[in-house]
């Protein structure tokens, strides 16, 4: 079956006899947060990072500590988490980009094997499709329940913001502009976001409260009769970076430290692209200020925290319906954060604070207790994985394959390059491989960038221009143009 044939039906194998049979499957368990950066755990050796129910999931399962997303913003990424496709692949360019119909995602394939497919929370589909879940909530109905407190909210965000569900679906405001306009109480920000601050919301109506609430909710609805594929997806760590105030409380600015690398990149050997976000401190221009970034990094942790307190309410309701030995539970991130590394906060960029990701696979009976995979892997995989796991058939034409040898023998080295995208069909478009030890960057109209990570973890050192290297940037470029080459979409 061709790529064109398959995005076209979604067509799969027939359902192996188990299946038919009747015998019940496994089920999923997808928790998956926005903008969480894969070293801010404890697992990872963050001193900071209160996470101990993501720990728990790394202690029992296995890690993967060099996964990376296929675009590092939010709905390219997460169109390629649920579809098996990278950007170039399955077309939703942007922010602002609706998914194709035609494309199919795992929610569609799990259905067709006889699951009750749920996704709860944040997943920015930009339009009203359900993209094969059969059970959906999402941050309006989240408005919904909070009815005038949703005030609360506008404020936080001061304006518009898609990414973070106001409004969830752009075009719903675009014919009248956006009713909130007027209506906000105004926080003196200087730019769009603001630093960082405890939360007016009480604990219990945050959205992150919400999707546990509901998650739960589901679990005890329907898993015991049916095996169940369930998306659990939190806004949080991403902006706005108020967390609940007894979160807020647990971290103070003056005991952050700047990361090492601030105020230390050579900007003559860097991007013009990453020059200019670290000069305009991107949507907080307060940033520029030590204090004001300390804060941010305490609200981020303050974020993470009540992130994983979330998680920790759906893991109960797991074990109080004796579902462990049953449902293999994942935990990832759609894209990182850079909380000031490099003088830059956010994502949009390749460097590993902003395109790794947390990702972390439980299987019951599989994954022995503490496996740690180093290999370079892609969220790409994830559909083919969790179909595989569940003894499920692999759709033809999906761009990754399973993870799963990697969940059997962690340590198994890889055997091919990850990519990322980002910017597609424009003239800032630009392009990741990672190979080994090697990272290699390719901007359409820029400086490419080449790091050697083991030298060099925290990509200081730009190895692209540099004569000794250059052989070693040609192949790299080579590698990533034989998987896609960039002047088809950017002509």
């Amino acid at each position: 079956m061709t790529r064109k044939q398959f995005i076209a039906t979604g067509a799969a194998p027939a359902l192996p006899a188990a299946q038919r049979s009747g015998r019940r499957p496994r089920n999923v368990l997808f928790l998956l947060s926005d903008q969480h950066r894969p070293s801010s755990c404890g697992y990872m050796g963050d001193s900071l990072a209160r996470t101990p129910n993501i720990d728990a999931l790394a202690r029992t399962g296995v890690r993967f500590d060099a996964a990376y997303c296929t675009n590092p913003v939010c709905t390219p990424s997460r169109a390629s988490i649920l579809t098996g496709l990278y950007t170039h692949n399955h077309r939703t360019w942007s922010n602002r980009t609706p998914w194709p119909f035609e494309i199919k995602t795992a929610a569609h394939h799990f259905s067709r094997a006889g699951y009750v497919t749920g996704l709860i929370g944040k997943m920015h589909f930009v339009d009203a499709q359900t993209h094969g879940f059969d059970y959906r909530l999402d941050f309006n109905d989240w408005y919904q329940y909070l009815g005038p407190k949703t005030k609360l909210y506008a404020d936080e965000l001061a304006q518009a913001n898609s990414g973070s569900g106001l409004p969830q679906i752009d075009d719903l405001w675009a014919d009248s502009g956006d009713p909130w306009k007027g209506h906000r109480t105004p926080d003196g920000r200087a730019g769009l976001v603001a630093i960082g601050r405890s939360s007016l919301i009480e604990e219990r109506d945050h959205f992150e409260s919400f999707v546990s609430r509901e998650s739960s909710r589901f679990l005890k609805r329907f898993a015991r009769q049916h095996p169940f594929f369930l998306v659990s997806s939190y806004l949080k760590p991403h902006d706005p970076f108020m967390p609940p105030k007894r979160h807020a409380e647990m971290f103070k600015a003056e005991d952050m430290k700047l990361p090492e690398s601030w105020g230390k990149v050579d900007l003559k050997r860097i991007p013009a692209e990453v020059r200019d976000r670290i000069g305009k401190h991107g949507p907080s221009l307060e940033l520029a200020e030590p204090r004001n970034a300390r804060q941010r990094i305490a609200m981020y942790y303050g974020n993470v925290a009540f992130l994983d307190e979330s998680i920790g309410q759906v893991m109960n309701t797991v074990r109080e319906l004796g579902l462990e030995q049953d449902t293999i539970v994942l935990y990832s991130s759609d894209h990182g954060e850079m909380l000031g590394e490099h003088g830059l906060w956010q994502k949009f960029v390749f460097y590993d604070p902003s395109a790794g990701v947390p990702l972390i696979f439980r299987v019951p009976g599989m994954t022995r207790e503490g496996g740690v995979c180093r290999a370079p892997v892609s969220q790409a995989a994830l559909v083919a994985t969790l179909l595989d796991l569940c003894g499920l058939p692999v759709p033809q034409g999906l761009d990754e394959g399973p993870l799963t040898p990697f969940l059997r023998e962690p340590e198994r080295k890889a055997t091919r390059p990850v990519y990322s995208e980002f910017a597609l069909r424009t003239k800032a478009a630009k392009y990741m491989i990672r190979d080994g030890d090697w990272k290699y960057s390719f901007y359409v109209n820029d400086m490419p960038e080449l790091y050697n990570l083991r030298d060099d973890p925290g990509e200081m050192s730009n190895l692209a221009l540099e004569p000794a290297h250059r052989s070693r940037a040609a192949d790299m470029k080579a590698k990533l143009f034989a998987w896609h080459k960039p002047s088809e979409l950017n002509a």
